[in-house]
């Protein structure tokens, strides 16, 4: 049985297709299909999985550090999207910052003159630090998820979500608290690296 692995496009090649920053240590898969590259900025430690669709068009979308947006998402930022450090998508995220008209008040998708349609969200997508989205999760348009929030798979977030909850569902609703440990580990970890330690677990693909 063949494998085909693909390779990874690192900071110098994406600085050169014209992404606007990339930070240290950061890779996209080379099947990712990526809009409007200028409007895109990348942290460190961030690794975007193949099969992926980055479309910052008419937006913008802005990466931390330690992000990683697992096989077959969709980011769509015409309305901007932020995920915060240590940010994690699993496969088949889908997150929208802009929506059509489902009442028949206006015309919709993309082909339509703008004029015709709704009207773009005015709020962007925010995901704050340390979120975590379950595989197939959808998020709708001006929906901000707080710090430290866990959401399980298949999910639909409609509205924002609190910060440090577990949520789920269709719509997602709250679950319990999720434990707040991961701070410690993220301090750990940076003063592990700004001590040089060479050993640690960081992915260089």
């Amino acid at each position: 049985m063949k494998t085909y692995r693909g390779r990874f496009m690192r900071e110098a090649e994406l600085r050169e297709l014209g992404v606007a920053q990339v930070g240290e240590n950061v890779a996209v898969h080379e099947t990712c299909v990526m809009v409007d590259l200028e409007a895109m900025t990348f942290g460190d430690n961030v690794r975007i999985d193949p099969f992926t669709l980055l479309s910052a068009a008419g937006g913008w979308l802005r990466f931390g550090d330690f992000i990683h947006v697992s096989s077959n998402c969709s980011i769509l930022g015409g309305s901007g999207v932020e995920l915060g450090d240590f940010a994690n998508l699993s496969a088949g995220v889908r997150i929208f910052s802009r929506t059509d008209d489902y009442t028949g008040e206006f015309l919709t998708n993309p082909t339509v003159p703008p004029a015709f349609t709704l009207p773009p969200a005015a709020r962007p997508v925010r995901l704050g630090r340390h979120v975590i989205l379950g595989a197939n999760t959808i998020v709708l348009p001006e929906v901000e998820i707080g710090e430290g929030t866990a959401v399980g798979a298949g999910a639909l977030i409609r509205h924002s979500l609190d910060p440090w909850g577990i949520y789920a569902g269709v719509p997602a609703k709250f679950l319990r608290n999720r434990r707040q440990d991961i701070i410690d580990h993220e301090s750990r970890l940076k003063a592990a690296l700004a001590a040089g330690k060479t050993d640690l677990p960081v992915a260089r693909l």
